[in-house]
């Protein structure tokens, strides 16, 4: 692969504990660490950085021009500067029931955006984010907890 054409969010070795820490406000902190085991447990795949500000759970290949693949967390989140940006949920096709039942968010191109994680119904949340997993799981032809 050439370097120019290499994906600029990968996964990395940065400690995802450091990254929660560095987050200044106690109550988003507070949400990121809830997000963390909530995600990795609705995903069944452990917390990964993915670049700098990204907490990635499971590995999701999508296809690209001249057929090549490219990588990225299947779902994911990172604390933005208004909101949590939570990656990977929108993607495919979502249940509206569900997604009318999640609480307080705003819809993005292939992200969710809270402001908090009180706005919404965790167990919601929660089916969203392991739907979406195995979704993305079954696309690589191996069950979601291989």
């Amino acid at each position: 692969m050439h370097p120019m054409a290499e994906a600029k969010t990968k996964p990395t070795s940065s400690s995802v504990e450091s990254y929660i820490l560095a987050i200044a406000d106690q109550a988003r902190r507070d949400d990121c660490e809830a997000l963390v085991k909530l995600m990795s447990n609705a995903s069944k795949q452990p917390a990964v950085m993915w670049g700098t500000a990204i907490v990635g759970f499971g590995t999701y290949k999508y296809p690209l021009a001249g057929g090549k693949v490219g990588e990225i967390c299947a779902v994911g989140f990172s604390s933005r500067k208004g909101d949590i940006s939570i990656y990977g949920v929108t993607v495919e096709k979502v249940d509206p029931v569900l997604l009318s039942k999640l609480g307080k968010h705003k819809l993005g191109k292939g992200c969710l955006y809270v402001a908090t994680l009180a706005d919404v119904d965790l167990k919601v949340l929660e089916e969203l984010i392991a739907e979406a997993s195995q979704s993305k799981q079954a696309k690589l032809g191996r069950p979601p907890d291989a």
